[in-house]
């Protein structure tokens, strides 16, 4: 077991050492400093003095991954990858565009984004493995029908419907629940519980549709046959049997989408006015916040890994067969 898990953490290290240096690429090389400066400063009539001041109050002014002017170690340090990539790994994110400090606000706006993402996670899951347990129940029937038929349609609808609809009625028309904003401790609850809601509803469609073919498939394997064959009821079959058989699948998509609830959600949070990780990195993108974009790719990205390998790593608790391994 322990020889696992070392083994999935050094599979991990390359993984995020790569994703790095994709980010630097792309932010560096494709997209250089003097392309971040034009954009900043306004791409008509900016000289290339204050492009050279720009670069050099950021410290983009200095070489992109070896530095000859330098002596010793600082041939290596002082360079954009050192300073701008490097230093991640070590989580100094330095600052933003307006001197914020990224670390701080992430600490400051990841409570809010929690508020939003666990409810609609654990409710949603809730959710979506019951309604696809009570398809797979009436199996062939009309009512597993047009339930897929409307899991199809869920699907079909922009979740911008779900958000601007339930704002409207809620909020507009019915007058229960503020449209936007948030706040702390109990008040947060009347802010969020519109954005649960329809983080739910809107992802009722794909997330039941893919438990149901989950479960149709462990229902008629030879195992589910012979638990019948016993007499056991088909409520004894689905959620003794199928359901606990299903948890490996089930937990390859749940325990992925962990990451993003520390990312938080980006339509949600920005059309609801959460001041969250995802309106974060939405409000980055628009103003053009190279620094905070860069970190919260960096951000996402460990996240992710993370959520694999706590994937795997749950496998170990559904599967004695990989245990043992």
């Amino acid at each position: 077991m322990l020889a696992y898990i070392v083994r999935r953490l050094l599979y991990a290290i390359p993984i995020l050492i790569g994703v790095n240096l994709i980010t630097f690429a792309l932010f560096f090389l494709v997209n250089t400093p003097d392309d971040m400066a034009r954009m900043q400063l306004g791409t008509k009539r900016v000289t290339p003095e204050a492009i050279e001041k720009w670069k050099a109050e950021r410290g983009y002014d200095k070489p992109m991954l070896y530095n000859a002017k330098a002596e010793g170690t600082g041939r290596l340090t002082e360079t954009i990858f050192f300073q701008k990539s490097a230093r991640l790994f070590i989580f100094d994110f330095g600052a933003a565009e307006d001197n914020r400090n990224i670390a701080n606000e992430i600490r400051t706006r990841m409570a809010p984004s929690l508020a939003l993402a666990i409810p609609v996670f654990l409710v949603g899951l809730a959710v979506n493995i019951t309604f696809a347990l009570g398809l797979a129940f009436f199996r062939a029937t009309y009512l597993d029908f047009w339930g897929v038929v409307m899991c199809v349609a869920m699907m079909s609808i922009s979740t911008l419907f779900y958000i601007i609809g339930g704002q409207y009625l809620a909020s507009k028309l019915w007058h229960l629940v503020p449209i936007s904003g948030y706040d702390g401790g109990l008040d947060a609850v009347k802010f969020v519980v519109l954005p649960v809601i329809v983080g739910v509803i809107s992802g009722i469609g794909s997330g039941a549709r893919w438990y149901r073919t989950i479960f149709l498939d462990e229902i008629y394997k030879d195992y589910v046959r012979t638990a019948r064959a016993k007499g056991l009821s088909e409520i004894t079959v689905l959620f003794k049997h199928v359901l606990r058989n299903a948890l490996i699948p089930i937990l390859t998509g749940a325990v992925v989408v962990i990451p993003l609830l520390f990312m938080g959600s980006l339509l949600s949070e920005s059309f609801f006015g959460i001041p969250g990780l995802g309106s974060y990195t939405i409000d980055a993108i628009q103003a053009q916040d190279f620094s905070v974009v860069r970190v919260m790719v960096f951000v996402g990205s460990l996240l992710y890994i993370i959520g694999l390998l706590l994937t795997d790593l749950s496998y170990t608790l559904v599967d004695p067969r990989i245990r043992f391994e």
